[in-house]
């Protein structure tokens, strides 16, 4: 149903795909953007810690519409600076692992001073 698409006239994508094609999706899921708050409201601090929040809260989205990671088709993260980047980089790799999704990142000024990341997505199943 899912399936990586990589032109090869294109620059080769690193750990992620550079498209998605969707087969009958049955389902369409799209995720806000998930933010690295905990449920009771605190923020962690430093970007390795956030980001593995706001996946977490990826993950409670999926699995509330009884789906997975392997639905993914889409990830949108939202970074406050470059300094993050290779955390976002270690903790996505941690988070997916072999899955390959494809993917947007955007450097903003984020809603939230105290944010130092945001991530949106797109499930199909």
């Amino acid at each position: 149903m899912l399936k990586p698409v990589d032109a090869s006239n294109a620059p080769a994508a690193k750990g992620y795909a550079q498209a998605m094609e969707v087969r009958h999706p049955g389902r369409l899921l799209f995720i806000s953007g998930q933010v690295p708050v905990r449920a009771d409201g605190t923020v962690p601090d430093g970007y390795e810690d956030q980001c593995r929040q706001a996946w977490a809260n990826v993950i409670a989205q999926l699995n509330a519409a009884g789906m997975g990671l392997d639905q993914l088709v889409t990830v949108t993260v939202f970074l406050a600076g470059r300094d993050g980047i290779d955390a976002y980089r270690a903790v996505r790799a941690e988070v997916l692992g072999d899955r390959r999704v494809a993917l947007t990142c955007i450097l903003p000024a984020i809603f939230d001073a105290g944010w130092l990341v945001e991530i949106e997505a797109i499930a199909a199943g």
